[in-house]
């Protein structure tokens, strides 16, 4: 009986992701009453858009306390490596979209106006929704499941797992059918993996953070395309031409193009031959571990 709860005299790992995923289960019935409360007490919309985002920070926050751990144990500690690999993934993502886009132009399936409602204000404030996406949508993907999962059935067994109830979450979004929900659905899958892979190559949640960012971000509000079926406010505007939509990505946006599946392989590749910087840092570690034995 012992050995349905512990392994080496340790909780195991699938115990552990029922914890946590009944202390999130216990947490929705508050988030309303919390976000209408602080509400009453003057808090703006804008400003309780985190709210979903802290909930799952402290469900965290409590299985590793449980676990005798710290948040930075989840790849959640705020220094300046973690905000340097942040940086670097909304740059990469931005990057990667550009080339997704800049395909789709170059087969003549888009060109772009200025839009007249362009803003900084608009900008700046798509910047920080989908900042507070990415960091709710990697605390729940890539965060304290995963990493049990890797755990109990290994990396590519998580990667596939993770990655498999990543795309499919998004299944039935505005503009998924047919063709496009197949390649849409496809790059999702990929893009759970490139995610998942840039955690484990750095064993920090900030730079698949930074990439999850940096690809919304430069599609949506600057580009102006849809993302993942849901219309944006561009600094362009996106003006289609005649095109497949599994060449042009349609409604639903640049991930549902043949070009976006390209770059995610490319981008795939890329982080699996790149040693990282975790395999960096533990090297580091262990020169000075010697040095300080001498």
């Amino acid at each position: 009986m012992k050995n349905i709860f512990y392994n080496n005299n340790q909780i195991r790992n699938g115990w552990w992701i029922l914890i946590f995923i009944g202390l999130v289960a216990l947490t929705r019935p508050i988030y309303k009453p919390i976000k209408q409360g602080l509400s009453q007490l003057g808090f703006k919309e804008q400003m309780l858009e985190p709210v979903s985002f802290l909930l799952l920070l402290l469900v965290t926050f409590i299985c590793l306390k449980l676990r005798k751990k710290s948040l930075s144990d989840v790849g959640m500690g705020l220094n300046l490596r973690w905000f340097k690999q942040l940086f670097s993934g909304v740059f990469l993502g931005l990057v990667m979209m550009l080339g997704v886009v800049g395909f789709i132009w170059a087969f003549g399936g888009v060109t772009f106006e200025l839009n007249n409602d362009r803003s900084l204000q608009i900008l700046s404030y798509g910047f920080y929704l989908f900042f507070i996406g990415a960091l709710s949508e990697e605390i729940l993907h890539r965060g304290f499941i995963f990493q049990r999962l890797i755990d109990g059935i290994g990396v590519w067994g998580a990667q596939l797992l993770i990655a498999s109830l990543f795309a499919f979450g998004h299944w039935g979004n505005p503009g998924m059918q047919g063709e496009t929900q197949v390649v849409a659905t496809l790059d999702l899958f990929l893009g759970s993996l490139i995610f998942g892979l840039a955690f484990i190559k750095t064993r920090s949640l900030a730079l698949p953070i930074g990439l999850h960012l940096g690809w919304n971000w430069s599609q949506g509000n600057i580009a102006g395309f849809g993302v993942s079926g849901h219309e944006q406010s561009g600094w362009f505007t996106p003006i289609f031409h005649p095109m497949e939509e599994w060449l042009s990505g349609g409604a639903f946006g640049p991930e549902a193009s043949i070009f976006s599946l390209l770059i995610s392989i490319i981008t795939l590749i890329i982080l699996y031959v790149w040693k990282g910087s975790y395999a960096e840092v533990k090297k580091a570690d262990s020169a000075e571990r010697k040095v300080l034995s001498v």
